[in-house]
């Protein structure tokens, strides 16, 4: 399902998907290229702030080294 994302920076909507019910991580608005950090529940989001790119390459770095130690299943 689309949520739709209004962009506070630049109040372009943008749409974003997400398979699991709660995902909290980056997001970037397609027009302005703004970086957010935004929490969605249930295709609702819950929460948004400004990002920093050092925060995302952090975020890159800690979800690669989950994605190395998960078990397959």
């Amino acid at each position: 399902m689309l949520t739709k994302i209004k962009c506070p920076k630049c109040n372009t909507e943008g749409t974003f998907s997400i398979s699991d019910p709660v995902y909290e991580g980056p997001y970037k608005c397609w027009k302005c290229h703004e970086l957010f950090k935004i929490r969605m529940e249930h295709n609702a989001l819950k929460f948004m702030e400004a990002m920093a790119p050092e925060e995302l390459a952090k975020f890159e770095q800690v979800q690669a080294l989950k994605n190395k130690f998960r078990r397959p299943q």
